[in-house]
């Protein structure tokens, strides 16, 4: 019997709108604004009620390490500055591991532009179809040109599938980033190694 309820349509039964009298008010809250309004306020409670829990059970003999390292700068906590963390050597350990870093990338980026051109390169030169004969006189010459005018031409190269000259543009591109990527790694360089000699 539930089934047959449950396919028969049922009346929609709506909230009543906030009267005339009281349009000054604005909307009337309806039954779902307050379920989400006291929802709200209730979550809210209860973690003030488990954080005044939390104060009440609190170990006064509790110690924590930031407690030493952070000091309070208008009611808020924060951590003392490291600014001398490192010593003079250090410091200077580190920046020559930068730059060593620095250079190490700037040689592979030189590597790998220099794979690319020699693969682009070899891409772009059409091979030769030019051979040199050489003949006794001129009969001779004029049956050697004879027999290479019946050889099968190269085929065209202007008849590249599409997707192949996609990838050559890409490869292109990918040439002209690592070139200025070069150029940068070059500057930055030239500025740390600069910068370590003026400091020592």
């Amino acid at each position: 019997m539930s089934s047959l309820r449950n396919a028969l349509p049922r009346r929609a039964h709506k909230e009543r709108a906030q009267p005339q009298s009281r349009k000054k008010f604005g909307l009337l809250e309806k039954h779902k604004d307050y379920v989400i309004r006291a929802k709200a306020y209730h979550k809210k409670e209860e973690s003030i009620r488990r954080l005044k829990e939390k104060a009440a059970f609190r170990n006064p003999d509790e110690f924590y390490f930031k407690m030493i390292k952070t000091k309070t700068v208008d009611g808020v906590h924060r951590l003392e500055g490291e600014a001398n963390k490192y010593t003079q050597e250090e410091l200077m350990l580190m920046k020559t591991q930068d730059i060593g870093y620095v250079l190490q990338k700037l040689q592979s980026e030189r590597n790998k532009i220099e794979k690319l051109t020699t693969m682009l390169h070899s891409l772009d030169n059409n091979p030769s179809s030019r051979h040199v004969y050489f003949a006794e006189d001129r009969e001779e010459a004029k049956e050697i040109k004879s027999q290479s005018g019946r050889k099968d031409a190269l085929p065209d190269f202007d008849d590249i599938p599409d997707h192949i000259k996609r990838k050559t543009a890409a490869s292109y591109r990918e040439l002209e980033g690592r070139k200025k990527r070069v150029q940068e790694l070059e500057k930055l360089y030239m500025d740390m190694s600069l910068h370590k000699e003026l400091q020592v």
